[in-house]
């Protein structure tokens, strides 16, 4: 059985070949955070017919099961990535829409301690830095 074949039949999810070719779209992209569109384009590249509308129910159906996580980072504009095994943050570059990952132990801790420091613990927390080069 194929590893996308595991995660779908773990996730309770038919293993569809709509649902099998997005997930390996997704799993095999350089860029990690892609667009419904931009899976669409990919998908008609290699030659495969399955319709925008099927990539759109298929990944809702995949951010309920836990498979992805959409990210609103641009206005209107949803992209999903695997649901990745650690956390981790993002900046979007303002001028190539570029999304960049990455994870600060310090800033991290800090968040914790402003919580805590208010009262509260951190159950889950999302950060995202809108950037543009420095010329």
């Amino acid at each position: 059985m194929s590893k996308e074949n595991t995660e779908l039949k773990k996730a309770g999810l038919k293993a569809t070949l709509p649902r099998i070719r997005i997930l390996e779209a997704l799993e095999s992209s350089e860029n990690r955070h892609l667009s419904a569109e931009e899976i669409y384009k990919q998908l008609i590249i290699s030659g495969e017919d399955v319709g925008l509308a099927t990539i759109y129910r298929v990944l809702t159906q995949f951010e309920s099961a836990g498979i992805v996580m959409r990210h609103n980072f641009e206005e209107g504009h949803a992209v999903y990535e695997i649901t990745p095994d650690d956390h981790h943050d993002h900046m979007v570059c303002l001028e190539t829409g570029k999304v960049i990952e990455f994870h600060d132990e310090l800033i991290e801790k800090r968040q914790e301690e402003i919580a805590k420091e208010m009262g509260y613990e951190i159950v889950d927390h999302s950060m995202v830095l809108y950037v543009k080069p420095i010329k």
